[in-house]
């Protein structure tokens, strides 16, 4: 089952008196449960993509489809919403809230959208995410106590909270060690292969691309390539 799809997208911004072509037409189909590497250059056009499917941003031609709805036929409200129950967001500066400890960061996503969890549902689940990402006992440590290896594990949990179909992760390991950055990446397949979410990340690093099933190389705004590693998978 196609759950993100992109066709002939194109992205404009104003610089000065010209516009600046960030995506030039991109088709990309992307399936349920797809663990996929969005890979090129600085300036390729990766963030501006993952934006787009993130409803952060918008087309300056071509459709942009999550679960089938056009993004663009969607009111600000229907945006906001999809955006908080489809899609979690993971982002390289963390982003996380100093003041918050590990399972508070993690729960704000939940004080957020106006279907409330049973508390005791909350605090299981959350709990369980804590355990998952290797944090247990960390959980009452706010992220200036801890690595930044671990900053980005809350931050894989945060935005597994709200039990997103699609986690977008804008170039998750650019702050971290190489060892470190491929930790990250391998606790978000092993997500991925457990719950089926599907993970769109975004990296320029070549050894991190190598981990994704699905690799699509961009440059210049053009997909020039696009791998699939592993047997279509069903659905």
């Amino acid at each position: 089952m196609v759950i993100i799809e992109l066709i002939d997208v194109k992205k404009f911004y104003p610089l000065g008196n010209v516009q600046v072509e960030a995506v030039r037409g991109v088709r990309i189909s992307i399936k349920k449960g797809d663990f996929i590497s969005i890979a090129g250059p600085s300036g390729s056009g990766k963030t501006t993509i993952l934006n787009m499917i993130g409803c952060i941003d918008t087309p300056s031609a071509g459709t942009v489809r999550i679960n089938g709805s056009s993004t663009s036929d969607l009111s600000d409200k229907e945006l906001t919403t999809l955006r908080h129950r489809t899609i979690g967001f993971i982002f390289q500066l963390f982003n996380l809230i100093p003041v918050l400890n590990v399972y508070e960061n993690i729960e704000f996503p939940l004080l957020l959208g106006k279907e409330k969890m049973d508390k005791k549902e909350k605090k299981e689940w959350i709990d369980s995410l804590i355990e998952e990402v290797g944090l247990k006992e960390w959980r009452n440590h706010r992220p200036n106590e801890l690595s930044g290896g671990q900053r980005q594990r809350v931050a894989i949990a945060r935005a597994l909270a709200t039990k997103p179909q699609i986690v977008l992760a804008d170039e998750p390991t650019a702050n971290l060690d190489s060892e470190t950055g491929t930790a990250i990446i391998r606790l978000m397949k092993k997500i991925n292969q457990e719950q089926r979410t599907t993970f769109v990340f975004s990296t320029h690093d070549p050894d991190i691309v190598e981990i994704a099933d699905h690799i699509i190389r961009l440059h210049d705004g053009l997909v020039v390539s696009e791998d699939i590693v592993l047997e279509e998978r069903s659905g």
